[in-house]
């Protein structure tokens, strides 16, 4: 495939993501070096010459969701080349390798290069590039000189060395390793100068931040004295890692520093956590939550919950819902336990929880973050936040408050106003979002 960077039809590629906000941070420095290279960015679903999916294996179900959505780009798109990326391609290369139009196959210390691969062209078999990956800390190539969106992910972090019992990520990204300094803070200048007002810190266990004796604290600060930058959220924190310095910056209005927490707990029951190789109780888990709560009190607490687990008896799972319900939290996201190749928790095999149960266990605590998150918004109702607005949909722009609560308001005049940070007052909950008009505009 040859860069035709500079004719008058470019070709065509497309980039899908599945999981979580690492993956997503990783695909946008990959359009970035498409871009560069010439290529006209498609929708997937559209017609491409070059498809690349990004792929997730912390479940079963995100296996097949991959490998549906290889399918269903090599059925639209059969003389593409089509490279298949990331966590599934590290685990589950030969599954990839067995579907029929597949050109490349690459882990994840090198699916940053895969721009470079492509141009290779077609093959009649994949290449599978599934390298060990490194443990130094590392550099990222980003490209300043394009537009980003208004809200951007800043990869800060990349591997675990915590191995719960459960977690196949530690062999899928390796072991942890953190982005260097002034690489980061590059990055992240690059992004406000181009129009970033918001930046979403993520990788796999950002707590554990660590580069030459700046830690994620000493990040936080770095980046609240970059002018132009109105906001940076912390993406999912492992409860053990959140130094007690984060908390005080979340309360400060005049940091940057937004107040919110997705802290994840995977089981409200001591027996389960314990099983699962966590580092905390759930009296140390509430105390942190309760002493946070108390000290910020707009703060939003977010947290994961995994259901089903080998040796969850029905009485484990009850403790869990009453610890999700007393707590204050705003929402879960509530995931089936997958049995994984490599976990040590495929080992108790004695004690697996049946498919069907596991799913009605997710659903009723589906249930209940349902009722959490409504009870959230409520909370703020009629009070004016300040929200930052995206780009318009159906003529009315959505946006977060600060704490997390989406919003979707109308636009009081006729220029355009995305990118900006409006005083919204919040009237009426609708589904998952709160509607209600622009009071004032702060800036932006």
């Amino acid at each position: 495939m040859v860069n035709l960077k500079g004719s008058a039809k470019p070709l065509r590629a497309s980039v899908t993501t599945l999981g979580c906000r690492l993956n997503q941070a990783e695909s946008q420095i990959i359009k970035e070096k498409l871009e560069v290279a010439g290529y006209a960015m498609v929708p997937f679903g559209e017609d491409a010459d070059l498809g690349i999916i990004n792929t997730c294996t912390v479940t079963r179900e995100a296996d097949a969701k991959c490998r549906k959505m290889i399918r269903q780009f090599v059925r639209r798109n059969p003389q593409a080349f089509t490279a298949v990326i990331g966590c599934y391609s590290q685990m589950g290369a030969k599954a990839i390798a067995s579907i029929p139009g597949v050109d490349l196959i690459i882990g994840n210390q090198d699916k940053l290069s895969v721009v470079d691969y492509a141009r290779l062209g077609k093959n009649e078999k994949p290449v599978i590039v599934r390298d060990r990956i490194d443990r130094k800390d590392f550099s990222i190539q980003f490209v300043g000189d394009l537009p980003f969106d208004k809200r951007a992910n800043l990869k800060i972090q990349d591997g675990c060395d915590f191995l719960c019992s459960f977690c196949i990520i530690p062999f899928a990204r390796g072991r942890a390793r953190v982005r260097q300094w002034e690489n980061t803070l590059d990055e992240a200048r690059a992004a406000v100068a181009k129009g970033v007002r918001e930046l979403v810190l993520t990788g796999v266990n950002i707590g554990t931040y660590l580069h030459e004796g700046h830690d994620i604290v000493d990040l936080v600060d770095a980046l609240n004295d970059i002018p132009g930058l109105l906001r940076v959220r912390i993406s999912s924190i492992e409860p053990t890692t959140v130094p007690w310095a984060l908390i005080d910056r979340m309360g400060d209005r005049e940091h940057v520093l937004l107040p919110y927490l997705h802290l994840p707990l995977q089981s409200g029951c001591d027996k389960v956590l314990q099983a699962m190789r966590r580092r905390y109780t759930t009296g140390e888990y509430a105390d942190f939550v309760q002493r946070a709560v108390k000290q910020v009190p707009d703060l939003c607490v977010g947290t994961d919950i995994l259901v089903g687990f080998n040796g969850e008896t029905e009485a484990d799972f009850e403790e869990t819902c009453r610890f999700f319900n007393d707590l204050r939290f705003a929402y879960t996201h509530v995931f089936p336990y997958s049995e994984r190749e490599g976990t040590l928790s495929v080992k108790r095999a004695n004690d697996v929880v049946p498919i069907e149960e596991r799913n009605r266990r997710c659903l009723q605590l589906r249930r209940y973050s349902s009722q959490k998150r409504y009870d959230f918004m409520q909370r703020y109702l009629g009070q004016e936040m300040n929200v930052l607005l995206e780009d318009p949909r159906d003529d009315r722009f959505p946006g977060y408050t600060a704490n997390y609560i989406r919003v979707l308001t109308e636009n009081p005049q006729s220029s355009d106003i995305r990118n900006q940070l409006v005083r919204v007052r919040l009237d009426r909950i609708s589904a998952d979002f709160v509607e209600g008009p622009i009071v004032s505009f702060v800036g932006g």
